[in-house]
């Protein structure tokens, strides 16, 4: 029979007993490593098919604007319609201005001027049709559309010179 000292048997309960601990630590910071890291990848694909999406709706709803495009180009642009337009148009005053708004997507936004003279308050729908509000600019206005609550989708627009 082998004889141990109390003293050798300790120090080898200690060691297993620490790798036991840093095997069990080492284990469960891997486990919530794989977690997080197999998380990551949905949200960054979720976003990619966003952003793709996105894209999409821009680029339709500005042909559709080319398609009604009528005289001199004041300003332009593409917004969400969860962030909406607010533009302060650089405009002459006196002159005569088409603007034109197309929305890609679901729901509704609001169409308001400011002072409300310059233009009639209006919805535009988010069903691809484009809707047209002349403008007269004898003041510096401004123009929000502000999408409805629960509303999805691009909207283009373009100020054009008449």
């Amino acid at each position: 029979m082998t004889y141990s000292s109390p003293r050798a048997w300790l120090t080898g309960c200690a060691v297993a007993a620490s790798s036991f601990l840093l095997a069990s630590c080492t284990s469960g910071s891997g486990d919530d490593t794989n977690a997080n890291s197999s998380s990551s990848p949905a949200p960054s694909v979720s976003q990619t098919a966003t952003g793709s999406s996105e894209k999409k709706l821009t680029e339709q709803a500005q042909a559709a604007l080319a398609a009604v495009h009528s005289g001199t180009m004041v300003e332009a642009g593409a917004e969400r319609v969860t962030d909406g337009i607010h533009t302060e148009p650089n405009l002459s005053e006196g002159k005569t201005y088409r603007l034109n708004l197309v929305c890609f997507g679901s729901g509704n936004a609001q169409l308001a001027f400011t002072p409300g003279s310059a233009g009639a308050k209006t919805t535009v729908p988010c069903d691809q049709s484009v809707v047209q509000q002349r403008i007269t600019a004898n003041k510096p206005i401004r123009i929000d559309v502000d999408g409805t609550k629960g509303s999805t989708g691009m909207i283009a627009w373009q100020i054009d010179a008449i």
